[in-house]
């Protein structure tokens, strides 16, 4: 990192505001913790989304350079850490005596892992081959290092642990991007581990597929759908959670449901609720005597009739479905979970969520401690997020032709890239190829450190 870079992340004469990056001053020894963006997000309504992506239908697009109008001021890596944004969810299950009830809060935890992408649709900074972050955050009790392991593929790897040494929580996450015509789909490949080390647990899944439609025409909207089986392997019970995807009128938008089953496969309970809502837990009888009573009183539904007068030039895109705000409540149901309230102004801050409005923040503290790989000092997300476009654009581009003269460089003199804070070994849970945390990046040894910036 030069210093001419860290100096722009602190003084930058934009505005006050800029200055400290919206970050806010310590009181009392509690370090406060910014509550709104540098500046206001940029309007995309002047682009031409089609221009760029009409090239590339059924590609993946991780292997293509986008315009900076798709991002979001966040990389990967930091989207990735908004896992720990519930991260109460896992002090609760570490509380909690019965394997079973503690099942039902790490099934809800990991729901929640998706509910911050919920009218997310910026794209988040590929990392740069190298690129690292770190999140400490001693009011949640848990602290976070991950580093982006390989270029092509992408891949990128975490660890979080908790500060009273309670619980890890790792994995790595190779995203598989592809346009079909009017919409993105994001397949996460990669598996997330959750060991609970009070209880000598560990609990292993995949997040669901996520795919946000519209991208050429109409209303911007997002679903996600497929499966989701979370595995304890000490007990051998097993969580299968359904992504319900959009069906038709709508009805199944955001709806997760699924059981939890011991290892002779009897169902113990049942999960229900929306990804961008809420998620409840009941008893297995109960949810089926109230489905079959349900049906019984639910009329047909009616197909919405149209005039011809109320059609718009958005004819051809794919409307999102009216959201049902609510979830039906099986009576004797347990609330597991419930999603967190947004900022009043989320919309003029790329819709993020309080957690990620934090998350660029910067401080002459964090300078001093940081990797100097860290993405907080990228800056092409530091100009997007002070609302400089231009100049994003620009250190996007310098970034990455920056790091295409360093693969070939290594290509010409034969070396081998090598990560510096996770190792390809073997996920001693699943057995299959996983990025293990060494342990050693909190020893703040970075003299070895790769210049990407």
């Amino acid at each position: 990192m030069s210093s001419k870079v860290a100096s722009t992340i602190v003084n930058d004469s934009n505005s006050a505001k800029q200055k400290t990056n919206g970050s806010q001053p310590q009181e009392n020894g509690i370090r406060k913790r910014r509550t709104t963006l540098p500046a206001p997000m940029f309007s995309r309504s002047d682009f031409s989304v089609w221009s760029i992506l009409k090239k590339c239908i059924g590609l993946e697009l991780s292997k293509i350079t986008m315009p900076i109008v798709f991002n979001e001021p966040l990389s990967f890596l930091q989207r990735i850490s908004e896992y720990m944004e519930p991260t109460y969810l896992i002090h609760k299950a570490n509380s909690l005596a019965d394997s079973v009830e503690r099942m039902q809060v790490v099934a809800a935890f990991a729901v929640s892992a998706v509910a911050s992408q919920w009218e997310r649709t910026g794209k988040p900074f590929n990392p740069l081959l190298g690129e690292t972050y770190e999140l400490a955050r001693d009011d949640q009790g848990f602290r976070l290092v991950s580093e982006q392991v390989s270029h092509h593929p992408p891949v990128s790897a975490f660890y979080a642990e908790g500060l009273n040494n309670d619980f890890i929580f790792q994995g790595s996450i190779y995203p598989k991007l592809k346009f079909w015509g009017k919409s993105v789909e994001a397949e996460p490949r990669g598996t997330i581990t959750l060991e609970l080390l009070k209880h000598n647990e560990a609990y292993t899944w995949t997040n669901p597929s996520c795919c946000v439609h519209n991208v050429i025409i109409g209303k911007l909207w997002i679903e996600q759908y497929g499966t989701v089986e979370i595995i304890n392997h000490s007990t051998g019970d097993k969580c299968v959670l359904n992504f319900k995807p959009c069906g038709m009128f709508g009805k199944e938008l955001h709806r997760v449901e699924g059981y939890i089953q011991d290892k002779n496969k009897k169902k113990l309970c049942v999960i229900y609720g929306k990804w961008t809502e809420c998620m409840w837990s009941v008893d297995p009888s109960t949810y089926d005597s109230f489905k079959k009573s349900e049906k019984k009183w639910v009329e047909p539904r009616k197909p919405k009739q149209n005039d011809d007068s109320d059609r718009s030039e958005n004819d051809e895109a794919d409307d999102m479905p009216e959201v049902q705000e609510t979830v039906q409540v099986v009576p004797g149901s347990k609330l597991l979970w419930r999603v967190a309230s947004r900022p009043p102004d989320s919309t003029q801050m790329y819709n993020f969520t309080n957690f990620a409005v934090t998350l660029n923040e910067m401080d002459p503290e964090l300078i001093r401690v940081l990797a100097p790989t860290d993405c907080r000092f990228r800056p092409d997300i530091r100009a997007m997020e002070n609302g400089d476009m231009a100049l994003a654009s620009r250190e996007k581009e310098r970034l990455e032709e920056k790091q295409r003269g360093a693969r070939k460089e290594r290509a010409k003199n034969e070396d081998e890239w090598k990560t510096r804070w996770f190792q390809l070994s073997t996920n001693p849970h699943t057995g299959t190829p996983d990025w293990i945390f060494t342990g050693e990046y909190f020893d703040r040894k970075y003299a070895d450190c790769p210049d990407i910036y």
